[in-house]
């Protein structure tokens, strides 16, 4: 009862806390890659920080979400936590320095990456082929698929009963990519913040959400009224860490890095210690942890 008093608590400020990033300048390095930024047709040649010069600065900038509980978000003291903040946390040890957070949302974890505004994105990011064009995705730690959550007294448990209804989806997400190109005549409302769309379902602005089933099934969870009535939708996805493309040195060593969790069952750790308190008897934690970059 305790664990499910916590995460109430930190459900509803992740719904509710309007965060805010602070501002950062890219740092220089070594290597230099001309990419496209997000949003833009014009070309830029930007910098990315190899391991080295990481070290010597003495901190990794890691781009986490801060409202999307509970793989990221910022708790009632201000403390970043979550699932990728665990991860997050045993990188920075394991390199040896201090980490520097920068909030980011669904829509901007492609640039933050590509331009080097952050050295690793770690927000719970889907690998896609259009994404691994601008970005380089290291080996997964997550597997995942989309999952629709939808009110009690109306649940949606296939795609067609969203005809003539609104799906809710946000930004950037693969959720907004499957139905724009596998469902079109299916009406969406988008928004850029999870907190936005979450709250857009509890008022009533939409009939159903749709993101990672990961997520709606922690949310339902903690969220009575409400039920996942799609928990598997799609093609099963993994999620993987992102840095610069051709920043080889922090890709290899990230790789490197995950190989060696997984001798220790790293994330099935962090999956007890920051997941299992909200899925409870919900998920079996192989169903979504990957250990060593290997998917089973």
């Amino acid at each position: 009862m305790k664990h499910n008093h916590l995460f109430k608590k930190i459900a509803a400020l992740s719904l509710s806390a309007v965060l805010t990033a602070g501002a950062l300048t890219a740092c220089s390095g070594s290597g230099t890659v001309s990419s496209d930024e997000d949003n833009s047709s014009e070309k830029s040649t930007v910098t990315y920080r190899t391991v080295d010069e990481i070290k010597q600065s003495g901190k990794v900038i890691i781009g986490v979400f801060s409202d999307k509980a509970p793989f990221g978000y910022v708790d009632e003291n201000g403390k970043y936590q979550g699932y990728d903040v665990y991860f997050a946390e045993r990188i920075g040890k394991d390199l040896g320095v201090d980490i520097e957070y920068v909030s980011t949302d669904p829509a901007s974890r492609v640039e933050y990456a590509a331009t080097g505004k952050v050295d690793i994105v770690l927000a719970n990011f889907t690998v896609t082929d259009e994404r691994a064009e601008k970005v380089d995705f290291a080996l997964p730690y997550m597997k995942v698929k989309l999952g629709v959550v939808s009110p009690d007294s109306a649940v949606v448990t296939s795609v067609d009963d969203l005809k003539d209804k609104t799906l809710i989806v946000v930004k950037g997400t693969t959720a907004e990519t499957y139905f724009e190109k596998n469902e079109p005549d299916v009406k969406l409302q988008k928004y850029d913040e999870y907190a936005d769309a979450y709250n857009a379902l509890l008022q009533g602005r939409g009939d159903a959400f749709s993101t990672d089933n990961t997520e709606v099934l922690a949310w339902a969870i903690l969220n009575p009224g409400y039920t996942v009535g799609i928990d598997a939708l799609g093609s099963a996805d993994t999620i993987a860490p992102a840095v610069q493309k051709g920043n080889s040195s922090l890709l290899d060593w990230l790789n490197d890095e995950i190989k060696a969790l997984g001798n220790e069952n790293f994330f099935h750790a962090d999956y007890e210690a920051t997941l299992a308190s909200v899925y409870g008897s919900a998920a079996n934690p192989d169903s979504l942890v990957v250990e060593g970059g290997v998917v089973d």
